[in-house]
Order: C-alpha cells, then structure tokens, then sequence
C-alpha cells in the first residue's frame, strides 16, 4: 500500500495549500475525459483523491501519521480503492479548483452544492488489555446508528407513495436571492428553508421512521487495533457512523481507545514498570528469578548487593513504538523484604553475620531541610 504523501509528491511536513495544489496538478493530469479509457489514469486519480481525503483532513492526518494506514481505517474503509465513483469524488473534492476555473467543462461545478452534507459522526469508548495493545487484536464492536428504514428504504414516504417535488426550490434543494445595492446586483444561493435542501416534500410520512427515514438499529463492526496504542488514542472508519438522510454522506466512526489497569504492570510511554520482592539474604548474594512479562515469563538475573528500590531494566520486554519496529523496556523495582519475626536459629546466624561485621561502622547521609 503507497504512502500517501509518495503519491501526492510532497514532503510530510507539507501545509495544506502545498497539499492542495499537488492534489489539483494530478487531478487535471489524470482526469477520466483529458484520458479516456485509460484504466492507469483513472486508478491514480482515484489514488490521490484517496490520498487528499486523508491530509486535507487535520484528524485523520494526524492518525494517519501516528498509526499509518491503521489508524485510518485501512483500505476501503475510505469508500476509495475502486468502491468511489467518480461523481463521488467530483462532490467531495471539485471545490479546491474554485468557481472562476474548471478544466474539465463543467464537471467541477457545474451548479450543484459541491459541499456534500455530512450526517454526524458516532464516537465510542473501547477498552484494551496491555495484552491487547502490546501485539495489536482484532476487535468487534456492537454499536447503535441510524440506518435506512428498512420498510421505505430510507425515502421517508409511507409505503405505496413517493416524496414530491419541493414547489419552493422546484426540488433543487436551494434558493437563489437577488438583490440591488448601491454598488449594483448580487445573487446568493441558499438552503431552501422549506425542504431543508432535499429537494423534496414528503407529505405521507412513513409510520416506521416517522419521515425521517432513519431508524436506530445494532450493527457490528469489525476493526484491527494496531499494536501500541495508548489511552487517548483513536481511530477514525470513514462513512462508518450514522447514515443520514438522501443526499447526506455517511458520517464517521471515531473510536477513542481506553487502558485496562493491569494487575502486575504500570505504563509509562512505551516502557512498563513492575516490583519484584526478594529477601535480603537474597539481596547480598544475588539469584536469578522468572518475572511475568507482557508476553509471557522471562528470567531476571538480580545481582549480587543489590539495594531496595534499585531498577533493573529488561530491554525490549515493553511496549512497540507506534510506526516504529522497536520496542521499550520493562524497569523491575527491586524490593528487599525484612523479616519481622525470627526463629531463635534465625537470630543466631545473624549475630554470627553481625560479629563478622563489627567492625563496619554505619554510614550516613546530609539531608538537607529547607
């Protein structure tokens, strides 16, 4: 799968207008009528408009950058990669060559709404074990959004009759208003107020939906959690939330990604922090103990005279770095545990050590007081 600043050719710094610009050069160059029955053309305008759909975006860039194709949905989560018509597309993206110039006769424009209305977009909590997120896992949602009312198939008219034409905007969903000023005549374009820009009435509504031709129904989602994630962390599946009325793109399903705590492990970044308790005979002779990882088990080799609260890093045992083939670490915080309760022969062999030891006297350290 390319990279998409590869094929819009431009650095991944870029700002927006640089975006902008390189998408427009490749649009005119490989638009279907300058390259008629050209199926290479028409795959790489498809590819950059993909492309542009993504970085125009500031969200989806941004996960984009953060997850790679992941984080976006992968491909044809979009509705790009062949599933996008060519008029889709025209809708989504004409704009950016502005009303004062169209290279293509008209197909840029052409008097239609070229902002294509967009139904609200679903937003959702998923929680993740660090099981989860340590080797990426591929996860079913069950969510409620609005679908198409299955008994007048979205139209919103009652079994057996059809929406009419709006009489206010003769059904082209907008209203023009002329008006005279001082400095001459000026035209605007606006939403028709009575259909709300359908361009239809429905008189007969249906009793299902009740006209809106919507229902709130349970659907599954499938989705592949990349490896790394963290909490905060989300996910944007393009034309996954609600549908919307006719006439109305699909809204987006962003999905915010929440930690489990976990038993044994704390995170921090891409490292995981655990204790490890051990006596202090333990602790002057050193040892080697199996220590739970994210994985698994590892062996830990504590070395001899080692001090309570000591770290000892195990390398390559955390988290992976998003974007990135490493991984951090895991840091065990030694705990030394001294017996409160001795035997009489306990308490012997440590008099023993004791006497050895006479000799040493205590060490201390400054502390300063404020």
């Amino acid at each position: 799968m390319r990279d998409y600043y590869e094929i819009l050719g431009v650095q991944k710094g870029a700002d927006s207008d640089t975006i902008k610009k390189s998408y427009r050069k490749i649009a005119m160059k490989y638009h279907p009528d300058k390259n008629p029955n050209d199926s290479e053309a028409e795959k790489k305008f498809k590819e950059a408009a993909e492309a542009y759909s993504i970085l125009s975006d500031d969200q989806k860039r941004q996960q984009y950058d953060q997850f790679g194709h992941a984080g976006i949905g992968g491909a044809g989560q979009s509705g790009f990669q062949g599933g996008m018509s060519m008029e889709d597309i025209i809708n989504n993206f004409g704009d950016i060559f502005g009303d004062s110039f169209d290279p293509f006769g008209g197909i840029f424009g052409g008097g239609r709404n070229s902002r294509v209305k967009k139904a609200r977009d679903l937003k959702v909590n998923l929680k993740l074990s660090y099981v989860d997120i340590y080797s990426g896992v591929n996860k079913t949602l069950k969510i409620k959004r609005l679908e198409h009312c299955g008994a007048c198939t979205g139209s919103g008219a009652k079994q057996g009759t059809m929406p009419t034409s709006c009489e206010q905007c003769n059904g082209a969903g907008q209203v023009r208003q002329v008006s005279q000023s001082f400095f001459g005549q000026s035209v605007s374009v606006r939403e028709c107020p009575v259909c709300t820009g359908s361009g239809q009435i429905i008189k007969n509504p249906c009793n299902s939906c009740g006209g809106s031709g919507l229902n709130r129904k349970d659907v599954e989602i499938k989705i592949k959690v990349p490896s790394g994630v963290s909490h905060g962390n989300y996910m944007t599946l393009n034309q996954q939330g609600n549908k919307g009325p006719k006439g109305y793109q699909s809204g987006d399903l962003i999905i915010f990604f929440e930690e489990e705590e976990h038993p044994v492990f704390t995170r921090n970044g891409e490292d995981v922090i655990a204790e490890v308790v051990i006596q202090f005979y333990e602790a002057a002779l050193g040892l080697t103990v199996e220590v739970p990882t994210l994985d698994g088990k590892a062996k830990l080799k504590i070395p001899a005279g080692i001090q309570s609260s000591q770290l000892l890093r195990m390398r390559g045992k955390g988290f992976p770095r998003m974007r990135g083939s490493s991984r951090g670490d895991q840091l065990m915080r030694v705990h030394v545990d001294t017996p409160q309760k001795l035997s009489s022969k306990q308490k012997k062999i440590l008099d023993d050590l004791k006497n050895t030891n006479k000799n040493l006297n205590p060490s201390f350290r400054r502390i300063e007081l404020d």
